[in-house]
């Protein structure tokens, strides 16, 4: 039992004691602030009621009973209504004779898939699908870690107009290039397609994009010809500048979607749906060079996947859920033999979830697909990871899917992140402005050698042994500056900053890894055993009880889907040993026992280290 039970354990007996049942309590601890003496803090505010006494008379009882009974606390103190307990010197000594760096937490009966990436097959990865990767993966890892049977699950948009504008612009300007002849990652080269494709489409409707915004656009069909000039009617009235860019956005759709360019777009997406066989022929050729190219930044990135869906394979999927909803009257049909959900009773509106000519929706593929999840796998849990902006969108999918009865339905969660800025400013895809997921690897590699040979760290390296530490460290600065972000938070992200070996980043703590490495080496050290009556330094005894709150810290993140914990108790390790380094002696410890306890630290904390940078993906170096 780690230290905070064995407190939390005296506390309910003490409350017990004292004021009768200690049921309706909800006994917990916390850290006690650096300000106050003490190690642990418990806030007896809601018990005065039961005491009768004043908050600092119901704490000093309190902490009497549990000080008489709990053998590992030494010493309390009152502050108001805050009992700080301190902790028995001994008792670090014996956690750390007791600590096992490789124990793990019992599994738990439940099984949880992870679903992230989810890329587009018309664009490369760019640094907005890092972060989904790294907060996906990382989540998967922790969830695995903390006793969960994880499923890593990528579903991978690979249908639908967007494909078909990268396919029309390579079938049209291409003259036959492919990843071979260009030199091109396959993914690179779709990706230029698509932007190619915009820029063709921006030419052929520039003036036509003029006139409507002038009023002197029209068109035969006379649906679109209304809605183009109701839009232009509300962007004559409009006040503010968000509607009025939403209307001229509308306005120019509209016309962009009547071009020639998109009327053969669309088409060729209905010769798809169709099956016709020279559109898929093109359409699997250009998505094989696709999966080439996401497979190998997948590898450099050093993520995996264990189960692969396809939106192709998918998007008629729900079409039989629809029916049930219909039956069940959770659905109803508009006049047009269209299909909704109405949500407003839940605080929301009115939702499409299929179209009146019968065809499927976003929401209509996402309700099978977690059906066929549930078949597939018998997950308990299904955890998306996606940006903030489809908020909405999973708000409506889970409610429908708890309206339908799925027994799987409590356990759907979205994770919702921020998007990711740089300096320079946002990214779009379509103007060709994102920063490519491939080129910052490079970026983060060449600054990795850089800051290094810069620090003299390469001296007696093999060429081979410099690669692997470039390219470890280049991806220990990108995993440790994305992940260490609250994930709902938005966040500008620095390449520079993130490589410093002096700051909160992936460097610093590998490096006080190497460090600990290099200490164990020189000592030839390997593990003893340790006696338990020892006088620790408190920079030990703080370092001990940061390794002793490692589960602890895993459980939460495990449970809030948060790799920031994750991050944080790194760092809090690492610069809590680099206290003990710098202030008492290891190597020179003339004390044998003292120095036999002080390499044991140096070794649980390396171990920690290392199992708690590969619950994000950093994989450590042993020497810097």
């Amino acid at each position: 039992m780690n230290i905070e039970d064995l407190i939390i354990k005296g506390l309910s007996a003490a409350i017990e004691q004292l004021y009768g049942t200690s049921a309706d309590v909800d006994v917990k601890i916390e850290k006690t602030k650096p300000i106050f003496e003490g190690d642990y803090t418990f806030v007896v505010f809601p018990l005065v009621r039961r005491s009768g006494k004043s908050p600092e008379a119901t704490a000093q009882e309190l902490g009497e009973v549990v000080l008489n009974n709990t053998p590992e606390i030494s010493k309390f103190n009152v502050i108001k209504g805050f009992l700080n307990f301190s902790i028995a010197p001994s008792y670090w000594a014996e956690a750390l004779l007791s600590f096992d760096a490789q124990s793990n937490i019992p599994r738990k009966n439940e099984k949880v898939m992870v679903e992230y990436s989810s890329p587009n097959t018309n664009k490369p990865l760019h640094l907005g699908h890092i972060r989904n990767i790294l907060l996906g993966y990382s989540i998967a890892e922790i969830m695995n870690a903390g006793g969960y049977d994880v499923v890593k699950a990528n579903l991978i948009n690979d249908r639908g107009i967007h494909i078909c504008k990268s396919m029309l612009a390579w079938q049209r300007f291409g003259n036959g290039e492919n990843p071979q002849s260009s030199g091109l990652k396959g993914d690179h080269l779709v990706g230029k397609y698509y932007v190619v494709f915009e820029n063709k489409l921006q030419e052929q409707t520039a003036d036509e994009v003029a006139a409507a915004l002038e009023g002197r656009w029209s068109c035969e069909n006379e649906n679109i010809q209304k809605r183009y000039q109701d839009a232009f009617e509300k962007l004559g009235q409009a006040k503010e500048e968000k509607q009025i860019s939403k209307l001229k956005g509308d306005i120019k759709d509209l016309v962009r979607n009547q071009s020639e360019l998109m009327q053969t777009c669309q088409e060729m997406l209905r010769q798809w749906e169709a099956k016709d066989s020279a559109v898929i022929e093109l359409w699997s050729s250009m998505n094989g060079w696709v999966y080439e190219g996401f497979n190998h930044t997948y590898k450099r990135l050093g993520v995996d996947f264990d189960a692969m869906y396809y939106e192709s394979n998918t998007y008629l999927l729900g079409k039989d859920i629809v029916q049930e909803g219909l039956e069940k009257g959770v659905f109803f049909q508009k006049a047009d033999g269209s299909v909704w959900i109405d949500l407003s009773s839940d605080g929301l509106d009115e939702k499409l979830v299929q179209r009146g000519d019968g065809t499927s929706v976003y929401i209509t593929q996402d309700m099978g697909t977690a059906d066929l999840k549930f078949e597939e796998h018998g997950i308990n849990r299904s955890v998306y990871v996606v940006g903030n902006e489809q908020d909405y969108h999973f708000k409506v999918l889970f409610l429908i899917m708890s309206k339908l009865g799925r027994s799987y339905a409590p356990g759907m969660y979205h994770v919702s992140y921020g998007m990711v800025d740089l300096p320079s400013g946002k990214m779009k895809s379509r103007e060709g402005t994102v920063v490519d997921a491939d080129d910052l690897l490079q970026e983060m590699y060449d600054t990795a050698k850089a800051k290094t040979e810069e620090l003299g760290k390469t001296e007696g390296l093999s060429d081979e042994v410099l690669h692997e530490l470039y390219n470890r460290l280049s991806l220990a600065a990108l995993k440790f500056f994305i992940l260490k972000v609250d994930p709902k938070k938005r966040m500008l992200f620095n390449p520079e900053e993130s490589i410093d070996f002096q700051g909160d980043t992936g460097p610093f703590v590998m490096y006080t890894y190497a460090r600990i490495k290099s200490i164990l080496r020189n000592a030839q050290f390997e593990g003893c055993q340790i006696k338990t009556d020892l006088v620790l330094h408190a920079t030990e005894m703080e370092c001990i009880k940061v390794l002793n709150e490692f589960k602890t810290v895993l459980a939460g993140a495990a449970e809030e889907y948060n790799p920031a914990a994750i991050c944080q108790y790194v760092l809090d390790l690492a610069k809590s040993y680099n206290k003990v380094y710098n202030e008492v002696s290891i190597l020179k410890e003339s004390n044998e026992d003292l120095r036999n306890m002080r390499l044991q630290l140096a070794l649980q904390t390396s171990q920690i280290l290392q199992r708690a940078l590969r619950l994000i993906g950093v994989e450590t170096v042993e020497r810097m």
